[in-house]
């Protein structure tokens, strides 16, 4: 077992392919969608994210993100059963970039404003103000899971390499 091999060599492939798919995701939502939904009057830009927020939780999304998550675990427990010479710390840092970074982050700090939106009644004073913050709140702490998304897919490159 001196390098990555055999089913673990898959399982590595499959955690660039994921992460590096949930970063695509994340940073078209950090590069163009929410500036698109910014530039809306508050209710409709609230209302075009509320239904955005309802279809990331179909399958095709959750399946991508919550497979991705559980695959990093995987590797992660496999990597410290296995122990290769190649790759491991790369490996780690690429689960744990994306374990706390993306899912973590999500579930810390981009769920809670969706729900905190989701509360809201679009067009009245108060949701008009949440808009405005939950919008660069949002993005920034979209910002965070692109980058650290984006950085797993990269470490599980280098592992393989």
């Amino acid at each position: 077992m001196d390098m990555i091999d055999g089913p673990y060599f898959v399982l590595t492939v499959l955690g660039v392919l994921g992460t590096g798919l949930v970063a695509g995701v994340f940073c078209g939502f950090s590069t163009f969608v929410m500036k698109g939904l910014a530039a809306l009057p508050p209710a409709q830009g609230m209302t075009a994210m509320r239904a955005v927020n309802v279809a990331a939780l179909t399958p095709a999304f959750m399946t991508l993100f919550m497979g991705t998550t559980v695959l990093c675990a995987v590797l992660t427990v496999t990597t410290f059963v296995r122990w290769p010479d190649e790759g491991a710390v790369e490996v780690l840092l690429g689960s744990a970039l994306h374990l706390f970074g993306s899912f973590g982050v999500t579930a810390a700090a981009n769920v809670p404003r969706n729900e905190a939106l989701a509360r809201l009644e679009p067009g009245t004073p108060e949701a008009d103000a949440y808009w405005r913050t939950y919008v660069g709140e949002w993005t920034a702490w979209n910002h965070v899971r692109t980058v650290a998304s984006a950085a797993a897919a990269l470490f599980y490159v280098l592992a393989l390499t």
